[in-house]
């Protein structure tokens, strides 16, 4: 039998950071993270390989909306 494992909820401090999805232009890989407001720079969390893994990471960070992607 399988077992799903429980959710553990995360905050980020949304006055600093910015959920973003980096997608590279020549694979298409996706990675969800955080974008530092200050200094741009960006912070990587998980890989997404599919809607499931960017609905776990919208869940887990509770996350609404659309998620801006950048390049």
């Amino acid at each position: 039998m399988f077992f799903k494992k429980k959710l553990e909820k995360k905050t980020y401090d949304i006055s600093e950071k910015r959920p973003v999805i980096k997608a590279s232009i020549c694979t298409g890989e996706q990675v969800a993270g955080f974008k530092n407001l200050a200094t741009g720079a960006f912070e990587e969390v998980m890989l997404i390989k599919n809607q499931e893994d960017l609905t776990l990471f919208k869940e887990t960070y509770g996350i609404t909306g659309e998620i801006e992607k950048i390049y």
